[in-house]
C-alpha cells in the first residue's frame, strides 16, 4: 500500500481519480441488497461500485469527514464523499446510475492513507478518532448536491478540518458566486 492507492490498484485517469485525498474508495456493504433489488441485479457482487473496500456496518450517515480508522496495520482518514462519474454508468450500462447515486446519497467515501500498512479481507475497521461528528458524509453530500445555494452551509462545509482540498476549493468558488 502506498499513500495514493492500495498495492495492485491503479487509476488510469489521475486527474479525476486517485491521489492523496482519494487514495482508497470505501463503500457500504449494507447498500448492496437495496441496489440488487432496485437495479434488478440479484448477482451484483461487492466491488460493483468500483470500491477498494466494501465495509459492513458503516454508511454515509455514520461515517464523518476526518474520521480516522485502523484496518490491519494501516491507518486511514475520511477525506470526502465520492462523486460518482460516468464510468460507473458505463460499467453497468445504465445511463442514469451515477445520477441515481447522487440522488439517493449511497455514494461511498474516499480515504487518505495516514499510515501505510498491511490489510486483508475481513479485518475489523476500528474507529480511532472522530473530530467532526457533526459532518457525516450524508450531510456533505446533501450540501454539495442538493443545497447548492445555501451560503452559510457551503462555507461551513468548506471549513471542516480534513476535508479534501478539491472539495474546499469547489465550495469556496461556489461561495464566491453566491455572494
Amino acid at each position: 500500500m502506498g499513500k495514493t492507492n492500495l498495492a495492485g490498484d491503479g487509476q488510469a485517469d489521475l486527474v479525476n481519480h486517485g491521489g492523496v485525498d482519494k487514495a482508497v474508495l470505501a463503500y457500504s456493504a449494507d447498500h448492496y441488497p437495496k441496489w440488487r433489488q432496485d437495479l434488478l441485479l440479484p448477482d451484483m457482487p461487492f466491488g460493483a461500485f468500483g470500491e477498494n473496500l466494501t465495509i459492513a456496518g458503516m454508511s454515509e450517515g455514520s461515517v464523518c469527514i476526518g474520521d480516522t480508522f485502523r484496518i490491519g496495520t494501516a491507518i486511514f482518514e475520511v477525506s470526502q464523499p465520492r462523486q460518482p462519474c460516468w464510468k460507473l454508468s458505463r460499467r453497468w450500462r445504465m445511463h442514469e446510475l451515477a445520477a441515481l447515486v447522487v440522488r439517493n446519497g449511497r455514494s461511498g467515501w474516499y480515504l487518505r492513507v495516514v499510515e501505510e500498512g498491511r490489510i486483508e479481507a475481513a479485518m475489523p475497521v476500528i474507529l480511532i478518532e472522530r473530530p467532526n461528528p457533526e459532518w457525516p458524509i450524508a450531510r456533505a453530500n446533501e450540501i454539495l448536491h442538493h443545497r447548492r445555494t445555501d451560503l452559510p452551509l457551503t462555507l461551513a462545509l468548506a471549513d471542516v478540518p480534513g476535508l479534501a482540498n478539491a472539495w474546499v476549493e469547489e465550495l469556496r468558488e461556489r461561495a464566491e458566486l453566491l455572494r
